[in-house]
């Protein structure tokens, strides 16, 4: 039996690189692991290619030479956020990995429902939950909420601040609160 897989494209969450300052190599290679769609910005383009990592499109205010030959640019609308979350959306992407060296939680809100998001900042890996969100985690782990939440209630989790956690055994913990998301942060 063949351990070869076929990759269909957009399977695989998009890269959409906006920093990567102190960003650990080896969760980066996971990330590229199965060539996954490359949007970043004009700066971190020029440090993607000196790793030579294929760059699928650059974003843009202008025409630009090309640091590779089959890059394609993206217009730059607002800020890179948003014009990498509009491209990405309105071309049917399911899922996206973001790499980030800063950080507004709130600038992705508008989105947390059209795509699936993952943060990687300072870190962290950040993603949204629903109500009732439950999952497997060793003792002593850090769970950070970092959107004001209320009516909150936690199983497996110990109080570290207002919404700082950390697991108190190994096995499962659940958030159940009363907005229809939040984002957690955990250690990567």
């Amino acid at each position: 039996m063949s351990s070869h897989h076929i990759v269909r494209e957009k399977q695989e969450p998009a890269l959409l690189v906006l920093g990567i300052n102190d960003f650990d190599d080896e969760l980066l290679g996971q990330l590229l692991e199965w060539s996954p769609t490359v949007i970043t910005t004009r700066t971190t383009a020029e440090k993607l290619n000196s790793y030579g990592i294929k760059i699928d499109w650059i974003i843009t205010g202008s025409e630009e030479e090309e640091l590779q030959s089959d890059v394609k640019t993206l217009p730059l609308n607002t800020d890179a956020l948003q014009s990498a979350m509009d491209f990405l959306t309105d071309n049917g992407y399911p899922s996206v990995n973001i790499l980030t060296d800063e950080l507004n939680i709130d600038d992705y809100l508008p989105f947390i429902h059209k795509i699936n998001l993952v943060i990687f900042y300072n870190g962290q890996k950040i993603y949204s939950v629903a109500p009732g969100f439950s999952k497997w985690k060793p003792a002593g782990e850090s769970i950070e909420i970092l959107l004001a939440v209320t009516g909150l209630r936690v199983t497996g989790l110990t109080a570290l601040s207002a919404n700082h956690f950390k697991t108190t055994n190994d096995g499962f913990f659940t958030l159940s609160f009363s907005e229809p998301f939040i984002f957690l942060a955990e250690k990567i």
